[in-house]
């Protein structure tokens, strides 16, 4: 299943009853990376009120790992809405920082809520993205005639040659979309070339 990642920082502002909303977007790769970022986050505005936050990792369609934290704000008011912007928004490998500087008039929960949400729909609408395509790698055993051939094929199904070995035959190392594969696998049976999965 392909999906959406982030490809570099975004940052987005909005001031709601003079309390100003710095949201940033990033790629991750695990939840340690986004603890990490966050600690970088809370030393670079020291003088914030909170650092909300919230994460989802793999496809966001079925995410492996999905993480929140209100920082101090009544629970479920921001880590929440955060994450619920990214459950729709299609991107994985991907976490929101909420920095609220606090503007003198309280919110409510209902406003505050709104405000964390709207601070993740703004970052995420500035948020350049690209597709992420499951890879998978192959290793095929041909003669020296079936290389150019099998380049070839490789290169009209989006796959990359990682590596060739010239011995008694060659011995062929490749990735491709894992959606591509059962056509190349019936185009090496046709030539007579056995490959595996590896």
């Amino acid at each position: 299943m392909s999906y959406f990642t982030p490809t570099e920082l975004a940052q987005a502002e909005i001031e709601i009853k003079k309390s100003r909303f710095l949201a940033f977007a990033k790629g991750i790769q695990s939840r340690a990376e986004g603890m990490e970022w966050l600690e970088d986050m809370k030393a670079a505005y020291p003088d914030a009120r909170h650092h909300c936050w919230a994460y989802i990792l793999g496809d966001p369609a079925c995410a492996t790992n999905a993480g929140m934290g209100d920082d101090g704000e009544p629970s479920g008011t921001a880590g929440k809405p955060i994450l619920n912007v990214l459950q729709h928004k299609g991107v994985g490998d991907v976490m929101v920082i909420v920095v609220r500087y606090f503007g003198g008039i309280k919110l409510g929960a209902g406003g505050l809520t709104r405000a964390y949400s709207q601070s993740a729909q703004a970052v995420m609408e500035m948020l350049p993205t690209h597709k992420q395509i499951p890879l998978t790698s192959v290793k095929i055993d041909c003669d020296f005639s079936q290389e150019q051939p099998i380049r070839h094929l490789l290169s009209t199904l989006d796959g990359q040659v990682e590596s060739i070995d010239y011995g008694q035959q060659v011995v062929i190392e490749a990735c491709l979309p894992v959606s591509h594969l059962a056509s190349f696998k019936d185009s090496l049976n046709a030539m007579g070339c056995p490959f595996k999965c590896l």
